[in-house]
C-alpha cells in the first residue's frame, strides 16, 4: 500500500518512548557465528566496575536486565541484548588552569624562573589528578541488539563517537567479529530530497509516511539551514527551499502507523517512539517485569521497519559498490524538478 500525506490521523498524543529510542545498524560479516554462551564468556571479564578515585573514565558490561549479578547477554525471542556502561568524570577546564596557575605563580615566587612547557603539562596533570576524586561521576548506557539470522547489529546511541565507543568494547571481546555500517542504493538524502519533491503519490516507498518535521541545509559556503516543525511540509516553501540547493539532512517519517522517528541523512533513526497503543500490544501488566515483553515488540516491530527502510533506499549495496546516486551538485533528478516547477501532477492537485 502506498500512503502519501492525506492519511488517516494517527494518535500522537500517547506516544511512548522505544526501547531503542536511536538507532543504529551495521552489518555484521560472514563468519560470526558465536553461541549465547560465548558471548556470555567473552563479556564477563570487561564487566563494568565504576571509576576509581583518580579515574577519568570506565567503560563495562552490565546485565541488560537491570539485576544484579544477572546475565550480561539475553535472549528474548531469539534477539540477543546486551548493555554497555560509561562512566566518566569530568573536572572543569578552567579549574584546572586556575589552580595550575596558582602552582605555577608558587614556582616563580620560591625559584624566581618559569616553568617550562614540559613542566607546566605535568603540573596541569598533576592538578587534574587531584581534583578528580572531588568530580561527580556521570554514567551513560548503550543497549545493544544483535541479530545473527540478519546478520545485524543494532546500537541505541545517539551519536558516532557514542557508536565508536560500543564498537570498540565488543571488538576488544569478540573475536571474528567484523562490522561495517549499512550502505544503500540510494543515499537517505537523496531518498528524502525525492521524497519532499514526489510529484504523485505513486513514487512514496510502501508503508512510510512522511510526518511534519524537516531540517533542510544548504550545500554552499553560507550553510544556510530551515527548520520545520509541525509543519505541513507538502507546501511551496519547502519544494522552494529544496530547489534552491538545501537539502534534507533530517526528515520525521511514520512506518506501518506504528512507529515515528526522524531518519537522518546517516541512515540513523533518531527519536524512535511507538505510536498510540502499541506497546499495549505486549499484553503485560504494568506491576510486572516488561524487559522481555518490551524488547520482544521492539525489535519485533523495528526489523521489518528496517527492512522497509532498505528496500525503500533502493536496497543495500555491496562493498565496493558505487551508490545508484553518487554526489552530485543537486542529487533531485530533473524530472522531478520540471515537473514541480511545472505546478504538479497533471491532475492539478497537490503532489502529497
Amino acid at each position: 500500500m502506498i500512503v502519501g500525506y492525506f492519511h488517516a490521523p494517527i494518535a500522537w498524543k500517547s506516544r511512548r518512548n522505544a526501547v531503542f529510542k536511536n538507532v543504529m545498524v551495521y552489518r555484521i560479516g560472514e563468519g560470526f557465528a558465536p553461541t549465547l554462551a560465548d558471548v556470555q564468556a567473552a563479556l564477563e571479564p570487561m564487566q563494568f566496575v565504576e571509576c576509581g578515585a583518580s579515574q577519568e573514565k570506565s567503560i563495562g558490561w552490565i546485565p541488560p536486565r537491570g539485576e544484579a549479578h544477572g546475565p550480561l547477554v539475553e535472549s528474548v525471542a531469539g534477539q540477543w541484548i546486551m548493555k554497555l556502561m560509561i562512566e566518566s568524570k569530568a573536572v572543569p577546564g578552567n579549574v584546572v588552569r586556575r589552580k595550575a596557575d596558582e602552582r605555577i605563580a608558587e614556582i616563580e615566587a620560591a625559584t624566581g624562573r618559569k616553568p617550562g612547557k614540559k613542566e607546566k603539562r605535568d603540573l596541569m596533570d598533576e592538578v587534574l589528578l587531584s581534583l578528580l576524586p572531588q568530580a561527580f561521576a556521570r554514567q551513560s548506557s548503550v543497549l545493544v541488539w544483535m541479530d545473527l539470522d540478519k546478520r545485524r547489529l543494532v546500537l541505541n546511541a545517539g551519536s558516532q563517537g557514542k557508536a565508536d565507543e560500543v564498537m570498540s568494547a565488543l571488538m576488544n571481546v569478540m573475536g571474528g567479529l567484523s562490522v561495517s555500517l549499512i550502505q544503500t542504493v540510494t543515499s537517505p538524502q537523496a531518498a528524502m530530497t525525492q521524497w519532499l519533491l514526489a510529484p504523485t503519490p505513486d513514487e512514496w516507498p510502501a508503508d512510510l509516511t512522511v510526518e511534519r518535521e524537516t531540517v533542510l541545509k544548504s550545500t554552499g559556503e553560507d550553510a544556510a539551514s530551515v527548520r520545520f516543525t509541525r509543519h505541513h511540509l507538502a507546501n511551496d516553501d519547502v519544494r522552494k527551499h529544496v530547489l534552491e540547493g538545501k537539502l534534507p539532512t533530517q526528515l520525521a517519517l511514520s512506518w506501518d502507523g506504528r512507529v515515528a522517528f526522524v531518519l537522518t541523512e546517516t541512515l540513523q533513526l533518531k527519536k524512535v517512539q511507538y505510536l498510540d497503543g502499541v506497546m499495549d500490544e505486549s499484553g503485560t501488566d504494568k506491576n510486572e517485569d516488561r524487559f522481555d515483553a518490551d524488547v520482544a515488540l521492539s525489535t519485533g516491530l523495528l526489523a521489518p521497519l528496517i527492512d522497509s527502510l532498505i528496500e525503500a533506499l533502493g536496497g543495500e549495496m555491496e562493498l565496493g559498490a558505487a551508490g545508484a546516486d553518487a554526489p552530485t551538485e543537486n542529487p533531485v533528478p530533473k524530472t522531478v524538478i520540471s515537473t514541480v516547477l511545472a505546478g504538479g501532477a497533471d491532475d492539478g492537485d497537490p503532489p502529497f
